[in-house]
């Protein structure tokens, strides 16, 4: 059974809309963030600190490779997995990539970013990472989900996708 992977801008909703739409499908949820932190025994902004972004992408990297290789998960990607092709690819490999691409200043302005590494530096530092990664998530999406307001819409609306590229 193939995936379900969810990309976009850290605080757009992954977690959030990819709980609801596994809980629709009857599949498992992984967010991968969560699970480098489970696997490393260490948080995100920890990791960081010891490992630096590039050992971060490296675990995130393994995890990646190691989700694609299971099947009918619903995977909430790190707002950065996309920008390692690597790490993308195998999971697009593995199933359907939905982008979840809410406003960026909405997002800045209405998710805290004091615990999120590459959060920090304001709101023009956000909104140009943003611009840099804007390519790349729509270079891997199979489907672009916008500017979604309700999560539970949002899951639904990505379910029935799901559901439809499955039956194709």
């Amino acid at each position: 059974m193939n995936n379900l992977i969810l990309i976009g801008m850290m605080g757009c909703g992954k977690s959030t809309v990819g709980r609801l739409a596994a809980e629709k499908l009857g599949l498992a949820f992984v967010d991968t963030d969560e699970r480098i932190e489970a696997e490393a025994g260490r948080t995100i902004p920890e990791l960081f600190d010891a490992e630096g972004e590039e050992g971060f992408r490296a675990r995130e990297l393994d995890v990646s490779r190691a989700l694609a290789r299971e099947g009918g998960l619903v995977i909430a990607c790190g707002g950065g997995l996309p920008t390692r092709a690597e790490a993308i690819a195998a999971l697009k490999a593995s199933g359907v990539v939905f982008w979840l691409n809410r406003e960026p200043a909405v997002i800045y302005d209405t998710v805290s970013m004091a615990h999120r590494p590459l959060g920090q530096g304001g709101k023009e530092a956000f909104l140009e990472r943003f611009r840099q990664r804007e390519p790349i998530y729509r270079r891997w999406a199979d489907y672009i989900i916008e500017g979604h307001t309700l999560a539970a819409e949002a899951a639904g609306r990505i379910a029935a996708l799901y559901e439809r590229e499955c039956q194709a």
